[in-house]
């Protein structure tokens, strides 16, 4: 175990620096430290911590952070490994560390740093070194350890029933000497409640100028460990040789292991507990012998304790004799030894240990020379005791501490922080110092055991019970003048007279000022007495002495029960207390006349003075009383902080007499002289101080506070004084505050475990002080007589029970008495009065109870309620009202323990009752929830299921019972929190709700074991998911129902719904599963129910509702489940998309296979389609539940495309039915054609519409038989998607039938047929070409047709009719009938640009040796033109084409291969002109050269509404020349060239659009017209498929 040594330094901070309010906090190993706040850019520190290290693997985390009003923010954060810091004894200079932002995790320990931040802080670490001794001291101890070891074993060691005689005291910690502050003193026995306990202190208050060297900083709560608490460890009185064991127990510590994780015994830092009470649950005596070991051996080491004289006692911890090889050394015992460690011990064989065995039951819990060490240092103990008493000067010894009075200790530590200057008293009474009396103010319970002391204090106790304060003689005050100048007894003025009469008292003769009469508080009786006894006048002072037996008798007959009670008290037999009456009374009576004592007043220095003279100082000097005995220190000059350092003794023989010390300004002028002559006191008065000489007892170092002699004077300041009394007979006796302390607690112990069976009796008290009332009537009237005779302060008193009450803080009704007494001590030292203005911590720190010793106790109060209030469930609990009051009461206590820190000590940033009552709700619940789940089986069955037999504890992976029964025991922890606790604890209403901390607790441990258990079944899936989703359900209830609306949680997403969320899409894939085969059932039954309507008004069949009920089924359950969780829901959203899409698309599926079989009938197809429709809208419905346009864009995605298909399936489903009337409608348009061919003559508008009306009766009887019907059993989406289609099959057909005839051979057929006047209608007959009329009657017609369509808008639109494709391609086609066949030419022309190849691979270049940078891009040529053209677009308006070459014609022929050319002018206004010329041919040439040219003349139009077009054929004799290839030209894409040649690819045919063949349709029905027959021949021309053959 090393000992790390850091100093924090300063800090570089960038930014502004109001910005800054910053504080360091250094971690290690568990233990927490932090600095002080300092503001600023450039804060300095210099402050020192040290922290024990176990091992090097960790490091030191160190957090640079800001004060915030709310939160603390973190400036930055830097990591420095423990094996990197070196050794040294020495402070250096420090490094600079650079801070980061970011803490880097690795298995939840900090490993690194990241984010560098400009910030720097400058830290000195190191490793401190053992401290090394002298080499003649080392000689010395060497040859001590020679003789050690050759001694035996047995002489030294003792014997094992001497061994196991007693128990082990407190073990201290191996850094300071904790019997320094009064652990060795203060624990109870076999007290359960004590409130010494430290093993957990979130704060350590400063509790003195010797800090425990490892525990000089604040601590941070670091955690707050729950056990039953056991018999604790009984502490004996403080020994010399208590110390001595120490590092005997500390190695043996090591050697036997780890503490058990029950043991208490090592507090936050690590280090041992001072108190070190065993909690544990087991009587001590059934614990693990190994730990019962140190124990024999301590109590056989303090069997042989040495004989300390009262001036040891008194010195304390800080001249305690703990002989020590070198000055300033803390090396201890430990560090001189070889300790074994535990491997080796463990690989002794038997034999060894054997050999070492002393006890029955096993070896000794240390080696042999351990041992023999051990003894043979008490010896040397008590060898340099006895060294000390001859040679009288222990600082003669070369191991003297420098400077001090005694050896220093061996376990003791140098002293780490200069002392503070003793602080001012307050109030006039008398103040112990802590160098004086501290190991015996310190002391809380040890006056039960000291016969000695508790027999002294008995008498004590009598003498003022006999002859009480409270019931001396009042003085009978006569006015009194006097004929010569006399002076008061209390101030000394002048009685002189009648201007100066004064008081006189008529029994004993005093004499005092009217105003100084209140002032004299001495009994008139006892006064008398003496005087008489001075005097010689016996018969007074006998009858003097007779009335003041009268006075003790009266009182101990009316008042017997006094005497009853403390005697049973002080446990005194009746006979020796008659003697001690007797004896009592008689040194009553005696007075003063045996009584005696000396007091040694040293006049240390003065503060604070007034300047009387000129100059703005004084010349001060002290005046000393002390009966009739006056003496004066000597005058230090100008000086207001003067320092006399001078030694007065005085006898005193009368205990009613007072020391009156007066400070004075010395004068030395002529005013001072004259004064002098006519007043006693010619000098300035600075301040008096009056001391009751009974209130004197031991040692003391005071300061006082200067106060006034009268109204006028101006007096400020305080001064030390250092006073010893010795009383004879009393010369060793302990201060009466002691002996005070002694009574409380005798009679604390007498009334709470002698009388009351353990049980704290409150008395019944009421007003303002009724916090002063400790006990009942009678116990009440003793310690307040003793307090009153001997000057105990009224806080004393209250300071002490509440010492007392500590041990007993547990029982019911005892926080109460302690939040009372602690907020009126509070109130004492909080609020200075109107006297003085001294700071509540140096009113504190004057306290006769001792600064160092209260706090001490507040701490460990503070840390044992916490420890309690961590298991508040236990010491609290819910069925008993009085334990809930106490609950109440100890918040409070916490409290008040908050404001004595806060506003008493004036600590910076004590931890916040509120925020350590929370951190010990937490513990309680984290306790208690880690009960429950390991318990909770059969807790639930104990609860909810008596009858039921407990199972396995714990969960399964096989099945999920185990988490619905936590989930309900969770649930009544949280209720009892919230209905019984958070009324009870609601002192902080803004802070702290117990019910919202108890929810808040639960579910953050609950979540973690559930999140874990799940991934568990993630990984198995051994249960249903029906299971998970029971669960899942159970767990949302417990978040929505009680954590959801906690602040904690109230902006942030959950993280349950992500645990199930796998478990919940393999419900939905179980889901998908069952909707599917509902699907085919429910698809099923209704093809066997013949798709019937299920209402009325409804038109679809019930197979649409039954899957949309299910599905809605399933989505109910999802939408149940609330999830908060966007990301979530998206993909339950998806999942369930997915699922909606395959069952509807299957749906579809299925009837789109059987649909057409159902087209014959007219009802079912509807209903199919009202189904696909109702569909739809379902769909749209769920879409809108599922959140619409909240909802994931995928899932959005899905149903949208979903809703698209479906659309597509009523599409098609409508477009299948609609064709199903196709032939019924051929027909009609059959006999609409006849009617029509039959009506002629010239244009008649006025007989158009009746002529139209005769026209479609065929067509309107089938409209009106079918349309009707759909009207009643379509849906009306369905109804108009039919009639769109019907009207679109109803104009196609208009248009194929009627206006543009067509047969079933190809376009080139038809074409060619037309032309040559063959083609006709389907009953026979010559082409019919519309004539003007005809086509006024189809336009009439049409109109007739959409009004019946649109239906006087229930049926199409208007809008939709008009534009309509095939209403515009029908009357394009009736308006080209009107145009000529120049026009209908030029149409062609302009509009058909993707002729051949789609208008692709013609390339054009200036002349023909230029080749083309690119190919045409065709995939299969099967031939290429060349032709160079020249435009003469002058007045002549010609075209100039010279054919140059066809080359790579693809032909296969079995004969002989002649290709020519034919090039065709193709135009407008052509009809008189030459339109067409042929080359020659050439015989078997497949890239045929003919460089033939010819000659075309425009016609009158643009050359954009001409084309060349190019065919090549092979010649054939006797029959029709076959066509190789054509090419078409556009002019219009050579027009702005005089001359160029193209490049032509040869395509098989020619494919005009419908533009095109709408023209050529009305050209083929010209067949009178020369140009449009050749036209119509030109572009039907095609190459046969198969080629030349």
């Amino acid at each position: 175990m090393s000992l790390l040594c850091v100093r924090v330094k300063k800090a570089k901070l960038h930014g502004p620096p109001d910005k800054f309010n910053a504080y360091v906090t250094l971690k290690v190993q568990n233990v927490k430290s932090t600095t002080i706040t300092v503001r600023g850019d450039q804060p300095c520190w210099e402050q020192d911590f040290m922290f024990e290290i176990n091992h090097l693997e960790s490091g030191l985390v160190v957090e640079l952070w800001n004060k915030g009003l709310i939160w603390d923010t973190m400036i930055g954060t830097a990591l420095i490994s423990l094996d990197t810091i070196g050794q040294s004894n020495e402070e250096g200079p420090g490094k600079w560390a650079s801070l980061d932002s970011e803490v880097l995790m690795r298995e939840d320990e900090i490993c690194g740093t990241s984010n560098p931040t400009p910030h720097q802080v400058l830290l000195d670490t190191r490793f401190e070194l053992p401290f090394d001794i002298p080499e003649d001291e080392a000689q010395y101890w060497t040859g001590k350890l020679d003789r050690i070891n050759t001694m035996r074993i047995h002489d030294e060691y003792p014997l094992q029933e001497e061994v196991q005689s007693g128990r082990m005291a407190s073990v201290p910690s191996q850094c300071c000497d904790w019997s320094y502050f009064g652990w060795n003193d203060q624990q109870t026995v076999d007290d359960h409640d004590s409130a010494v306990d430290d093993r957990d202190s979130d704060y350590r208050s400063e509790t003195g100028n010797r800090p425990p060297r490892f525990h000089n900083t604040s601590q941070t709560n670091s955690s707050v460990h729950q056990y039953p608490i056991g018999h604790r460890v009984q502490h004996q009185t403080p020994s010399s040789e208590a110390d001595s064991v120490q590092s005997y127990e500390l190695d043996y510590r090591e050697i036997r292991g780890p503490s058990p994780p029950d043991s208490s015994r090592f507090d936050s830092s690590g280090n041992l507990s001072p108190a070190s009470s065993q909690l544990s649950s087991e009587p001590e005596e059934r614990r693990d012998p190994e730990t019962r070991r140190p124990s024999a051996l301590r109590r056989a080491l303090n069997s042989q304790k040495s004989t300390w004289d009262e001036e040891e006692e008194e010195e304390g911890v800080e001249k305690e004799l703990n002989p020590l090889p070198e000055p300033g050394s803390n090396k201890s015992l430990k560090d001189s030894l070889v300790i074994l460690p535990k491997p080796m011990l463990e690989n002794f064989d038997i034999k060894t240990q054997t050999k070492i065995c002393f006890f029955e039951d096993g070896p000794p819990p240390c080696s042999p020379s351990k041992v023999r060490w051990l003894k043979a240092y008490n010896k040397v103990r008590v060898q340099l005791l006895e060294i000390r008493d001859q040679d009288g000067d222990p600082s003669k010894h070369p191991w003297a501490k420098p400077g001090g009075n005694a050896p220093f200790g061996i376990d003791s530590m140098p002293d780490l922080r200069k002392r503070r200057p003793i602080p001012l008293v307050s109030e006039l009474s008398m103040i112990q110092s802590r160098k004086a009396g501290l190991a015996h103010t310190l002391a809380t319970r040890t006056s039960l055991k000291d016969e000695e002391l508790k027999n002294h204090v008995f008498k004590k106790t009598l003498q003022s019970l006999i002859y009480p304060i409270s019931c001396t003689t009042p003085h009978n005050f006569e006015v009194w003048t006097a004929t010569t100048p006399t002076y008061c007894y209390e101030c000394e003025g002048l009685l002189w007279g009648i201007a100066r009469q004064g008081m006189r008292c008529a029994e004993c003769g005093v004499k005092v000022h009217e105003k100084c009469q209140e002032l004299l508080n001495a009994d008139c009786l006892q006064r008398a007495a003496e005087k008489s006894s001075k005097t010689g006048a016996e018969d007074r002072t006998q009858h003097i002495i007779m009335a003041m037996k009268d006075r003790m008798k009266i009182r101990e007959r009316n008042k017997p029960e006094i005497f009853e009670e403390i005697r049973k008290v002080f446990n005194i037999t009746k006979m020796v207390h008659g003697q001690h009456m007797k004896t009592i009374k008689q040194s009553v009576l005696d007075g003063t006349s045996k009584w005696s004592a000396k007091i040694t007043i040293n006049v240390v220095s003065a503060q604070g003075l007034q300047a009387k003279d000129r100059t703005g100082s004084s010349d001060p000097y002290v005046t000393i009383q002390v009966g009739k005995t006056k003496k004066r220190t000597k005058t230090i000059y100008g000086n207001l902080n003067p320092v006399w350092e001078e030694k007065f003794s005085f006898e005193c023989h009368n205990s009613s007499d007072r020391v009156k010390l007066r400070v004075w300004d010395e004068d030395d002028d002529i005013k001072s002289r004259v004064k002098q002559r006519l007043k006693r006191e010619s000098d300035d008065f600075l301040g008096q101080s009056i001391i009751e000489v009974r209130t004197l007892s031991g040692e003391m170092d005071v300061w006082y506070n200067l106060e006034k002699r009268t109204d006028k004077s101006a007096v400020s300041g305080a001064i030390r004084l250092q006073i010893s009394v010795e009383i004879e007979g009393e010369e060793k006796v302990a201060p009466y505050h002691v002996q005070y302390t002694c009574l409380h607690e005798n009679m604390f112990h007498f009334s709470t475990d002698v009388e009351g069976g353990g049980v704290v009796k409150i008395p019944a008290a009421q007003g303002d002080d009724a916090w002063k009332v400790y006990y009942d009537e009678v116990k009440q009237d003793i310690v307040d007589e003793f307090a009153m005779r001997y000057g105990i302060e009224s806080i004393y008193q209250a300071m002490t029970h509440f010492s007392c009450l500590s041990s007993k803080y547990m029982l019911s009704g005892v926080p109460a008495v302690m939040s009372t007494l602690l907020a009126n001590i509070n109130a004492f030292y909080a609020h200075p009065t109107a006297s003085t203005n001294v700071s509540a911590p140096a009113r504190f720190a004057a306290s006769n109870f001792g600064r160092d010793r209260f706090v001490k106790l507040l701490d460990q109060l503070h840390n044992s309620l916490r420890i309690d209030l961590s298991m508040y469930r236990n010491n609290f609990p819910a069925s008993s009202k009085p334990r809930l009051h106490d609950l109440k009461s100890t918040v409070d206590l916490l409290t008040s323990i908050t404001f004595f820190r806060m506003k008493v000590l004036e600590l910076q940033s004590p931890p916040r009752a509120a925020n350590v009552v929370r951190d010990c709700v937490k513990a309680c619940l984290n306790s208690t929830y880690e009960y429950i789940f390991n318990n909770c089986l059969e807790l639930f069955n104990r609860q909810f299921q008596p009858a039921v037999q407990p199972e396995e504890q714990g969960p399964s992976i096989q099945n999920l019972d185990f988490w619905p029964k936590l989930i309900t025991l969770i649930v009544s922890i949280i209720e009892e929190d919230k209905n019984s606790y958070t009324p009870i604890i609601n002192q902080f209403p803004q802070e702290l709700d117990v019910g919202k901390v108890s929810t808040e607790v639960m579910w953050r441990l609950f979540a973690q074991d559930m999140k874990y258990a799940l991934e568990e079944h993630e990984k198995h899936k051994l249960c249903k998911t029906a299971d998970y989703m029971n669960l899942h359900f159970k767990v949302k209830w417990l978040y929505n129902e009680y954590v959801k609306d906690l602040p904690a949680f109230t902006d942030t997403v959950p993280e349950y719904p992500a645990w199930f969320l796998l478990f919940v899409l393999a419900w939905l894939a179980e889901n998908e599963e069952v909707s599917m085969e509902f699907m085919h059932g429910a698809l099923e039954r209704d093809k066997r129910e013949g798709f019937q309507q299920t209402s009325e008004h409804a038109l679809f069949s019930s197979s649409v509702v039954d899957i949309f009920t299910q599905l809605n089924q399933s989505f109910e359950i999802i939408k149940k489940l609330d999830c908060p969780d966007p990301a979530v829901v998206a993909h339950y959203n998806r999942r369930f998309a997915k699922t909606i899409t395959k069952v509807l698309l299957q749906y579809c599926a299925l009837l789109a296979k059987s649909f057409p079989a159902y087209c014959e009938k007219e009802t079912i197809p509807c209903v199919l389609m009202n189904n696909i429709q109702q569909m739809r809208v379902l769909l749209e419905k769920m879409f809108e539940s599922m959140g619409a346009k909240q909802l994931d864009i995928e899932a959005a995605d899905i149903l949208n495309e979903l809703q698209v298909k479906l659309n597509t399936f009523l599409d098609n489903f409508s477009i299948v039915f609609a064709k199903s009337f196709q032939t019924r409608i051929n027909f009609c348009m059959r006999q609409m054609a006849e009617i029509l061919y039959q009506i002629k003559g010239p244009p008649n508008h006025n007989t158009a519409e009746a002529d139209a009306d005769n026209m479609l009766r065929p067509l309107m009887e089938f409209l009106d038989g079918n349309l009707s019907i759909f009207a009643d059993i379509c849906e009306k989406t369905v109804l108009k998607r039919i009639l769109k289609d019907l009207w679109k099959i109803v104009l196609s057909s208009l248009e194929k039938t009627l206006v543009l005839p067509q047969s079933n051979d190809s376009l080139g057929a038809q074409l060619l047929t037309a032309a040559k006047g063959l083609s006709s209608l389907k009953g026979g007959g010559e082409a019919k070409s519309l004539t003007p009329k005809q086509c006024i009657i189809i336009d009439a017609g049409l109109e007739t047709i959409k009004q019946y369509f649109h239906a006087g808008g229930n049926g199409l639109k208007k809008a939709f009719v008009e534009k309509s494709p095939e209403l515009a391609s029908l009357r394009y086609a009736l308006s080209l009938y009107s145009q000529s066949t120049d026009a209908l030419i030029k149409t062609f022309v302009t509009t058909q640009h993707t002729q051949v190849h789609d208008g692709m691979g013609i390339r054009i270049t200036g002349n023909e040796k230029i080749r083309p940078d690119r190919g045409s891009g065709i995939e299969k040529p099967i031939g290429e033109a060349i032709l160079q053209i020249d435009m003469m677009l002058g007045k002549e308006r010609k075209v100039s084409v010279r054919v140059i070459a066809v080359n790579d014609m693809k032909w296969q022929t079995s004969g002989m291969f002649r290709p020519f050319v034919d090039v065709s002018m193709v135009g407008p206004f052509l009809a008189d002109k030459k339109r067409k010329f042929t080359t020659k041919s050439k015989n078997n040439s497949w890239s045929a050269k003919f460089n033939e040219a010819f000659q075309f003349v425009l016609g009158k139009e643009s050359p954009d509404c001409y084309e060349l077009q190019v065919t090549v054929k092979d010649y054939c004799f006797g029959r029709a020349d076959r066509v190789v290839g054509v090419a078409v030209v556009q002019l219009r894409d050579v027009a702005d060239r005089k001359s160029c040649v193209c490049w032509c690819p040869l395509g098989p045919r020619i494919q005009p659009d419908e533009t095109g063949l709408t023209v050529m349709r009305i050209l083929s029905q010209r067949p009178a017209d020369e140009v449009a027959k050749e036209v119509v021949k030109l572009k039907s021309e095609t190459r046969p498929v198969e080629e030349g053959r």
